[in-house]
């Protein structure tokens, strides 16, 4: 139930209640005061009528000497003193009713009784109490919207704030929750939770510029003196020693490149160059440049326009060359950046997972699938993150791979999707973006090159 309406319920209830006491007090009162002036009236009806038989010997207020529907309490009173007893019975419109009585003279002489009918004033009672219930209703009625509303704008203020701390956690580091300030007169519970999230985020926010620029500045520094290592190492005589300190100087290199990439990824610094270009060859030129025995396998679907229905053909091959040519699906993208996507997402199940390796191709969809122990459950939660590569027996590495192709794709405007197959190893799914509407596929003319100089 939406907090508004949890907040409205209980206004409703509430007011209920209170609608209730008070109705019960006042009904209590009252029945309590006809009850006490029925006594007092019954009292004085006595005295006034035993004052008008002693001198008149004639019955006034209504009095009447021993009648029949005197209550047994009364019938025999004692001394001289007036006695009231209450009498419940209801006979048409006479009763309840309040008695008085008091003996005419001495012992043994008749009783002159009173009777006070609190008939028509309990009936008052009665509409009493059913205009108090109406009038609790209406006012429930009344009060029933605008707790409602105000519910709604206390919930309205909260959902913003949840919505400005949801898009913190997926990166956004720009939102702010000032949206949920405005209207707001003074300072409440909310305005203390926004101020918090803002602050929480502004915290973040430096914190993660300071990761940013200072992975920036090392990868800078470190740029110029590996480049003097690399070029140092050919200098070196040829042998063991000189071919396992070129790899590694290779290796330092890489990382470094690795590291400026992130650092624009950070700064927002790259743009795609789109072109449009068949998406099956793209994925198998990436393939082939990582050298890795990779199966690539196509999934052609082409629709029948005169049924309206789907037939769906797969195509699969080892790639051991560039040489692969494709016809099912062209797309409007960076090929660069998808071939970094794809390549880095090939050389990490290769890395970390198990062959057979397998990259399938459907539609706008990339999916790359290994066979090892598949993604640690804490990648899936929380993401790739940098120098981190999750369980021991997911191999070594940087943790950098991921992270870069996660990037290049929001680039893309692509999704990429990192989970595991329920018959083990991990699988990664690139879902890039439609092209625009009306776009011209190049089928009907030249084909885009889609051939990369290699490194």
């Amino acid at each position: 139930m939406p907090l508004r309406w949890k907040i409205a319920a209980l206004a409703a209830a509430t007011a209920c209640l209170v609608a209730l006491a008070v109705g019960v007090l006042v009904h209590v009162w009252t029945a309590m005061d006809i009850r006490d002036r029925a006594r007092m009236d019954a009292t004085n009806t006595v005295y006034s009528a035993m004052d008008v038989y002693r001198r008149t010997g004639t019955l006034a207020g209504g009095a009447e000497l021993d009648p029949a529907e005197l209550p047994a309490a009364l019938r025999h009173p004692t001394g001289d003193d007036r006695r009231l007893a209450y009498d419940g019975r209801v006979e048409g419109n006479l009763g309840p009713s309040v008695w008085g009585a008091q003996r005419v003279g001495g012992p043994g002489s008749p009783v002159l009784a009173v009777r006070i009918n609190m008939s028509p004033q309990l009936h008052d009672l009665r509409r009493l109490d059913v205009s108090m219930a109406v009038a609790s209703l209406v006012s429930l009625a009344a009060a029933l919207p605008l707790a409602v509303y105000g519910a709604a704008l206390v919930a309205r203020r909260l959902r913003r704030v949840a919505e400005t701390a949801a898009r913190i956690s997926t990166g956004d580091l720009d939102a702010r929750t000032g949206p949920a300030l405005e209207g707001a007169r003074g300072r409440d519970e909310v305005t203390d939770i926004a101020a918090t999230v803002d602050l929480m985020a502004d915290s973040l926010g430096r914190r993660l510029r300071i990761e940013r620029q200072f992975t920036a500045d090392v990868a800078h520094e470190l740029r110029t003196p590996v480049g003097g290592l690399l070029a140092a190492t050919d200098l070196l005589p040829p042998g063991e020693t000189e071919d396992l300190l070129r790899a590694r100087v290779r290796d330092l290199r890489g990382l470094v490149e690795d590291l400026l990439e992130i650092s624009r990824l950070d700064a927002g610094a790259e743009a795609p160059v789109r072109a449009r270009v068949p998406l099956a060859a793209v994925v198998a030129e990436a393939v082939a440049r990582t050298g890795l025995d990779t199966e690539v396998a196509e999934v052609a679907v082409t629709a029948s326009r005169a049924e309206g229905r789907a037939e769906t053909a797969e195509h699969a091959k080892t790639v051991d060359h560039a040489e692969y040519v494709a016809h099912a699906e062209y797309v409007e993208t960076d090929p660069r950046r998808l071939e970094r996507i794809v390549g880095n997402l090939v050389s990490n199940a290769h890395r970390h997972g198990r062959t057979p390796v397998r990259v399938t191709v459907e539609g706008l969809t990339v999916v790359v699938r290994d066979h090892g122990p598949g993604f640690p459950a804490d990648l899936l939660l929380d993401g790739p993150r940098r120098f981190r590569t999750g369980a021991a027996d997911r191999g070594a590495g940087h943790g950098l791979g991921l992270t870069i192709a996660l990037g290049q794709a929001r680039v893309l405007g692509a999704e990429l999707r990192l989970d595991n197959a329920p018959d083990g190893g991990a699988v990664a799914t690139l879902r890039l973006p439609p092209p625009p509407a009306g776009a011209r596929s190049p089928r009907d003319g030249a084909e885009a090159d889609t051939r990369r100089p290699r490194p």
